[in-house]
């Protein structure tokens, strides 16, 4: 039941409203000034306030500045018999919802309460949209590379630096984006996001500056582009490594003047925009072969960002594993489901090339098909659970007792079978096991392996 607090001076209109209310099926409670009615709302906060304008003391406008710095997004509705329009205004300003004239009509004063409350309920369910997609949107771990990267996003975010993210497909690069627009000093300004991979080539520049009426075929109304919807806020531009390099030209030109024109336009349009970029690709690769503007990547590469990939760090998979069996059985509205150590320790020794978006994808399919409420081994896809029954690879006896020094000379010895089996070439023997070219190379080059052969 919604709660109302009337606020007036004259103990007859409190009581006639409070009579009102209670028969429209509403709770009530009374305050005769603006010191009694703000230690009131100190004590709970009501659903909606009728506040007076003329009392004794402190008056209606300045109970309501007390009130709405108590809480912002109280309804309140003033109510007066003697104030003037510029009274009127001065309480619209500071928030309040409407304004009502006394002697009080019983219609319009209901009319008016219903709206107020429907606005309340919008606010209400706004908070916990947003509060949603926050908890959606957090990055999920404790490995020590994990906070490493959420220590440079604290410390990138409230900049205004443009920001390059790499990583593999299905690492959480747009989770990165959204952290660092959320910490921004534009995180209550649009986030708009651009997926440039799925976007035909003819209709890019389109979906990124707009256009004008009759500018092309089909093109029937005049439409902002991505660029203009994201003004005073940050634009995602996600697999921009498979953007055309006409389309780089004019994305670059608006990095630099920050203006531009709708297709089929001549009106310069001036925007301020936060561009955050993310791609699989490695860019000075696609740069060499042409594929990529140079002048475009050191635009965009103030602050690099590297996602890493899932089997990096596997100590965050039984927290992501636990965390996305909360969150589909809260979906699904299911009985919260538990996984079993054993299915985690497989789990982990997997190496999941689809990253973190294939963990998210199996355990969605478990929490709906797995009968029960516990996940275990026998439950897990068959490609899991059988890399526990493969053999090891051959690595000759180690000897030391350091676990550092033996990880360390298994990788090296790994790396430099693998360079072998693929004829020495980089390039595939980084696709052949699933890690990044760049991410190779460091790792042979601080392993000493010689790779011209």
């Amino acid at each position: 039941m919604k709660q109302i607090l009337i606020v007036d001076d004259e103990k007859n209109i409190r009581e006639s409203i409070t009579g009102i209310l209670h028969d429209e099926g509403f709770q009530t409670r009374m305050a005769k000034d603006g010191l009694e009615a703000i230690e009131s709302v100190k004590d709970e906060k009501p659903d909606l306030i009728l506040l007076d304008i003329w009392m004794p003391g402190m008056d209606g406008i300045d109970t309501l500045k007390e009130l709405r710095s108590l809480h912002s997004d109280l309804q309140i509705i003033m109510m007066s018999g003697h104030a003037t329009i510029e009274t009127a205004v001065t309480a619209t300003k500071l928030g309040a919802y409407d304004f009502i004239e006394k002697p009080l009509s019983l219609e319009k004063l209901l009319v008016c309460i219903h709206n107020a409350l429907k606005v309340n309920q919008l606010v209400e369910e706004n908070k916990s949209l947003k509060a949603k997609i926050s908890r959606d949107y957090n990055i999920i771990g404790s490995s020590p590379i994990i906070q490493e990267l959420k220590q440079q996003i604290a410390i990138a975010a409230p900049t205004s630096g443009w920001v390059l993210i790499t990583g593999e497909n299905g690492t959480g690069k747009e989770l990165v984006a959204r952290s660092i627009h959320k910490l921004s000093k534009r995180y209550d300004k649009p986030f708009i996001e651009v997926n440039c991979a799925a976007i035909p080539e003819d209709l890019i520049e389109s979906e990124l500056f707009g256009h004008e009426k009759g500018s092309f075929t089909g093109a029937t109304s005049k439409r902002k582009g991505k660029f203009d919807l994201a003004h005073e806020g940050t634009l995602f531009l996600d697999e921009i490594g498979d953007m055309s390099l006409k389309t780089q030209a004019k994305v670059l030109r608006i990095l630099q003047e920050h203006k531009f024109e709708r297709i089929g336009g001549h009106k310069t349009i001036e925007v301020d925009v936060r561009v955050i970029a993310a791609t699989n690709k490695n860019l000075e690769d696609e740069i060499k072969a042409g594929n990529f503007r140079q002048d475009l990547f050191y635009r965009l590469n103030v602050l690099p960002f590297q996602v890493p990939a899932l089997r990096e760090r596997t100590q965050d998979i039984a927290i992501l594993a636990k965390h996305f069996i909360k969150s589909y059985c809260e979906k699904e509205n299911t009985e919260l489901k538990n996984i079993t150590d054993s299915a985690l320790e497989i789990m982990t020794n997997y190496q999941w090339p689809g990253n973190v978006r294939e963990l998210k994808n199996l355990l969605e399919r478990l929490v709906i098909m797995t009968p029960g409420q516990l996940i275990n081994e026998k439950t897990l896809p068959a490609e899991i659970r059988n890399i526990q029954n493969k053999d090891p690879l051959p690595f000759s006896a180690v000897n030391t007792n350091n676990y550092k020094e033996a990880k360390d000379m298994f990788e090296c010895e790994f790396i430099r079978s693998k360079l072998a089996e693929n004829d020495w070439n980089v390039t595939k023997t980084a696709e052949a096991i699933s890690i990044e070219r760049s991410n190779l190379h460091r790792k042979i080059k601080a392993y000493g392996i010689d790779i011209d052969k």
